[in-house]
Order: structure tokens, then sequence, then C-alpha cells
């Protein structure tokens, strides 16, 4: 942190916000934390993407720096941790600028050699960091429901519960940093390979000639389904993905598994899952949503 700033008051209400990241998740996030009146001010690479939420009374920010320069909290939501490190990092980057006192607040889903990388560059620069990925993709972001796995020191839950309140509908705070991010890889895990099961389940279907949506109709709310069949099922069976996650991010989130368990597990469905989603982005479909990796079973280009 510079020496030329002061050091920031304790928690205010209130906070100023610098959120890194106005994406498929940032940009909803921004909105809702300006909604109740946080002073928010974004940075994006793209920054017309930014731009697009000053009609929601989000600020702008022409360079990370910029943007971290009066925060009480900075907000980072990026693709992954190389983007981080770079963005906060560079000779300009985000926490040369950041006040004294600030927290950061990593809510980007990471991994967990990334996390610690993170936790260990905000030390070096003392600067207290949360590490909070947080579940949920484009629609509850857009309702403020997603679920944040909070952890860090216990003097900052409440400086960072209001950004928590803005943006989520429940967060669980799980001791030092670093917990949200391994907690995160577990879930995502399960969430990639039960949607690549759902795919393969449904390409099995068309194959032997049964409608998809038989199989959706007797799973459906039973206790052999899952809120994911409902929610992926038909986007699967009609070949038609509105965008609630991208495909590309799916596949760096089951990277994320593997690069996790190292050595130590012999994790050969999480393997195959991440080959599937792998496949599905080299067919074309990194930009289409999640629920496209049925491409992969089929071996399907992008229509068009």
């Amino acid at each position: 942190m510079s020496p030329d700033h002061e050091p920031k008051p304790p928690a205010t209400a209130r906070p100023a916000v610098a959120l890194l990241g106005t994406g498929t998740m940032g940009a909803p996030m921004a909105r809702n934390l300006a909604r109740p009146g946080l002073p928010v001010v974004a940075w994006n690479r793209t920054q017309a993407k930014a731009e697009a939420l000053v009609a929601d009374g989000v600020r702008t920010a022409a360079a990370p720096a910029a943007a971290a320069a009066e925060a009480d909290v900075l907000v980072t939501m990026l693709a992954d941790g190389p983007a981080i490190e770079a963005v906060l990092s560079e000779p300009d980057g985000a926490l040369s600028a950041l006040p004294d006192g600030a927290i950061w607040i990593q809510m980007s889903t990471v991994g967990v050699p990334a996390a610690d990388r993170l936790a260990a560059l905000a030390a070096d620069r003392g600067v207290t960091f949360v590490d909070a990925p947080v579940l949920g993709s484009y629609e509850p972001a857009e309702r403020g429901e997603l679920i944040i796995l909070a952890s860090g020191p216990d003097e900052v839950h409440d400086r960072c519960a209001p950004v928590f309140d803005a943006v989520g509908a429940r967060t669980v705070w799980l001791g030092p940093a670093g917990l949200g991010s391994r907690l995160k890889v577990v879930v995502n895990a399960w969430l990639m390979s039960t949607t690549a099961a759902l795919a393969e389940t449904i390409a099995l279907a068309e194959t032997l000639d049964v409608d998809p949506a038989l199989f959706l109709d007797v799973t459906d709310r039973g206790a052999i389904g899952a809120l994911y069949t409902e929610l992926n099922g038909p986007a699967m069976a009609k070949r038609a993905f509105p965008l609630n996650f991208p495909l590309e991010l799916a596949t760096k989130d089951a990277a994320l598994a593997l690069e996790a368990a190292s050595e130590t597990a012999d994790l050969r469905v999480f393997e195959a899952t991440h080959a599937q989603f792998a496949r599905a982005k080299e067919l074309g479909h990194g930009r289409r949503d999640w629920a496209a990796v049925i491409c992969a079973a089929v071996g399907e280009r992008p229509s068009g």
C-alpha cells in the first residue's frame, strides 16, 4: 500500500466498494451493491462492460488502481487466479493504490493453489484478505441470491457484511482464508460431474430413441431427480442454451478439482468430466451455457 494514503477508519455502514471484473457475474453483483446505496466503482478490462452499469448508479474507473484508490472494500470477480494476480500486482495495480485498512474480498473461483498465492500476495502488501467465492450462476447473481463461502479473519466479518448482504442470500463463514476456495472446488466437482452425467444420459436416451422428455418427467422432483436435472435437462434436450454459466468457465472449474487433488486421490470420474467439458469447448461451445456439454457426447458443433 502506498505510504501517501491515510489509514481508513474501521467499518462503515455503507463502505465504498471497488469491484474489478464486470462480466457474467460481476455486472449483476455491481448493480446489487449499488442498489442499497453503497458507493461502487467498477473496472473491467473491456471498459464498455463497466460503463453499461453507470445507469445503475455505478461509477467507472479507467484502471484498477483508480478504482481501488478510495475503497474501503476491494472485490475481485475475474476469470481466474493469474488474471487477478496480474491486475492486482502490476506496478500500477490495485494493491498499490488500496488505502491502509481496506479489505480485499476475493470472490472469484480460482482453485486452491491460486487462492493460497493470492493470500500470500495480500500478506506481502499488508492487506487483509478474505477468500469468499460464491455458489450460483447468472440468475441467482441477478436476484442477489448467491451463497457466499467466506473465509478470513473473525474481526472483519462485520465489515464484510454490507457487501455480502447486498449480493447474497446466505453467507457461510468457514474459518481461515482459503477454506472458501477449498469448499468451492469440492462443490463444483460435484456439480460438473452431475451435469456431464446428465448430458450423457440424455445422449443415451436419444440413441435408444427414447424421448428425453420422458426421462425428465419420471425423474422430476422425485427421489432420483435433482435440481440440476430440472435446470439443465430441458436445455440439453432442446439444444437451446440460454446463458446462465459459460461452458468455458465450467471447463476451468472442472480442471481446478483435478489440480487441487494432485496425486492424492484417483479421481477418474472427475477426469472424465473435465475431458467432456474440454471436448465441448474444442467443438466451439465455450461461450455457450455449460449445458452445451451434451454436444461433446454427440459430437455436435454449433449450428449457423
